[in-house]
């Protein structure tokens, strides 16, 4: 051994300090990250019930090229839902030769999410949503 050597300990490894540190940093970055993903999420699930409006859209028009208006009843245009896992069901509020009104409203991960659509021959359609 020579002088320099003596007495001196090779530390290897990581000190139970230096290992809580990183876990308490884990745990904020976790604790910040979460919501904002679950939130990201139940905005994409809250896309079905947009697609869902596109097709009674679709259907609407369809349903103005042979009446001259739009419909308020939901089986005059003749929507599946089969395929549909958040956004089951929508109603139509209002309709006449102006324009027409549909709300969808969002089970499961989408509850308490309603996607509302209104739309008028002039301006077209919008979209808006309530829960998110």
């Amino acid at each position: 051994m020579d002088a320099k050597g003596m007495g001196r300990v090779i530390k290897k490894g990581f000190t139970l300090i230096e290992l809580l540190i990183v876990f308490i940093i884990v745990g904020l970055l976790a604790s910040i990250a979460i919501p904002i993903y679950r939130a990201n999420i139940k905005k994409v699930a809250s896309s079905e019930g947009v697609a869902l409006l596109g097709t009674i859209l679709t259907a609407q028009k369809a349903y103005f090229a042979e009446h001259g208006r739009y419909t308020t009843e939901e089986e005059a245009i003749g929507i599946e839902m089969a395929g549909n896992k958040y956004f089951r069901d929508f109603v139509l509020v209002q309709g006449d030769e102006h324009g027409f009104k549909a709300i969808t409203s969002g089970t499961g991960l989408c509850e308490g999410i309603q996607v509302i659509m209104e739309f008028t021959n002039t301006a077209g359609a919008t979209i808006s949503y309530t829960g998110l």
